[in-house]
């Protein structure tokens, strides 16, 4: 079973002095209408992570689930008190126990400044209104925040020592990814938050006015709010803004989930995916998520080969690189970056895109094909194609870029495909043996502390699918 390390407990703004909180939670559970089991309780145990009107039940009544610290994968999960079947109902929200920028005190305020408080990451609206609850005396999610993490221990990444996040992630895109959070993270602070809290003294107190506390509630928005999902028709429309939900953000996740949160118009309901014997875990599924991604947004990963999901990434200017490199005179090398060009316009590539690997199939297919046959046809066929605006035959004579059938690549392709691979390889601090050597070493890894041992599963995940591409792309 995976084994996931949970965000610890809230710290600053949030009053610990509740010395049973998961009891308080399932009191203010029950004054809400949050409708888990009538059973649920608290087993003593290790410590936490992750975290109105009654809805009218359409279903029949929840499962007999525990909010537990025993025989969970990490810290405060769900554990089921009696067998579950599929489609068995584990509990009930009632959107009125949601917390949003909708919900809060502050909420129409916030509606009325809608338009002052837009920015890149969707976010600030309810990230005020924790900041505007987290120090409300009176605040009705009091006893939902007594289950939140200490804000100051979070594992993400973006709070690794930058010396330390470069040296043991180098090559899987997380340190690129932190860099541009911050980034973002410092600008939507300084130019929306801040302002908009000095303009408003009365609502947020001087201790909430911090960079540091800011950056954390981003860290935890990140990791336990829940985004719900468009409608097929709704495609064009902007994303739903994130919201807290409590119970479903108590649960721990797995690729190989067990349960899944569904929306309805008044409420929202967690329901078993598939059976779940006594006393083993509900999981839930924070989406199709690789580790690198795991770790970036969540703080944790799955060890191999436990995540399904996992993935490696080959930058689309290395395949761009290793083409150049197959060039042996100037005019070659020209008409590469032509026809890289061409990639361009037609919106196959791009300076910071990537080509995305699965274990089993290429999730960006068309991009990646399309890439290696312009990259590697006939310069009098380019032309030809090129002279067509990119409207010509795209018929796909390999047949689809699926993991079995890159052997089957024209031999041009592959030695491109191989290439970039090598390329991509480079680009981490150590290679896939010295990883292997430490993780079949169980006393060795036993030695390596959380971030390192973390940090060495997101590597070695990538680097199994990387020489997995090699071996198929060999002659």
């Amino acid at each position: 079973m995976a084994t996931q390390t949970k965000r610890p407990r809230v710290a600053g703004p949030v009053d610990r002095g509740d010395p049973d909180p998961v009891a308080g939670f399932l009191n203010w559970c029950r004054l809400v209408g949050l409708e888990l089991s009538p059973k649920v309780s608290e087993r003593a145990g290790g410590r936490r992570t992750r975290g109105g009107a009654r809805a009218a039940l359409t279903s029949p009544p929840p499962a007999q689930v525990a909010v537990s610290r025993q025989g969970t994968v990490a810290g405060y999960g769900m554990v089921a008190r009696e067998s579950v079947q599929a489609g068995e109902l584990l509990f009930v929200v009632p959107r009125a126990a949601l917390l949003s920028q909708h919900t809060c005190s502050i909420g129409s305020l916030l509606e009325r400044e809608r338009g002052a408080l837009q920015s890149q990451s969707g976010w600030v609206p309810l990230l005020l209104a924790l900041l505007h609850e987290l120090q409300a005396p009176a605040s009705r999610w009091r006893p939902y925040f007594a289950l939140w993490p200490e804000l100051g221990r979070l594992e993400h990444p973006m709070f690794w020592p930058e010396e330390e996040r470069r040296c043991l992630l180098q090559g899987t895109g997380v340190p690129e990814a932190v860099e541009k959070d911050l980034a973002n993270i410092r600008s939507e602070y300084h130019s929306i938050v801040l302002p908009f809290m000095e303009a408003h003294p009365d609502l947020f107190s001087l201790r909430v006015r911090s960079l540091e506390l800011y950056h954390q509630l981003v860290a935890l928005v990140m990791a336990y709010s829940f985004q719900e999902p468009l409608e097929e028709e709704e495609d064009e429309k902007e994303p739903n803004s994130p919201v807290m939900v409590p119970a479903a953000d108590i649960l721990n996740h797995l690729a190989n989930h067990n349960a899944n949160l569904e929306y309805s118009a008044n409420c929202l309901r967690m329901v078993a995916t598939q059976p779940i014997p006594k006393g083993h875990e509900i999981f839930n599924t924070y989406g199709q998520m690789a580790n690198w991604q795991l770790i970036h947004m969540y703080g944790f990963v799955e060890p191999y080969p436990d995540n399904t999901d996992d993935t490696a990434d080959i930058q689309m200017v290395t395949v761009r690189e290793a083409a150049l490199q197959g060039t042996k005179t100037e005019a070659e090398r020209l008409l590469a970056y032509e026809r890289w060009d061409f990639l361009c316009k037609l919106e196959m590539v791009g300076e910071e895109g990537a080509f995305v690997i699965g274990r089993e199939e290429v999730l960006t297919e068309e991009e990646l094909i399309t890439t290696l046959k312009v990259l590697c046809m006939p310069a009098e066929e380019f032309r030809e194609l090129k002279d067509q605006d990119g409207g010509g035959d795209n018929k796909r004579e390999e047949g689809s870029l699926t993991i079995t059938n890159i052997p089957k690549l024209k031999a041009s392709w592959r030695q491109l495909l191989r290439n970039s691979v090598l390329l991509t390889l480079q680009t981490y601090a150590t290679d896939l043996k010295t990883d292997q050597d430490l993780l079949s070493n169980k006393e060795v890894y036993a030695q390596l502390s959380w971030r390192e041992q973390q940090a060495l599963q997101v590597r070695y995940g990538q680097k199994m699918i990387l020489h997995q591409l090699l071996e198929l792309t060999s002659w």
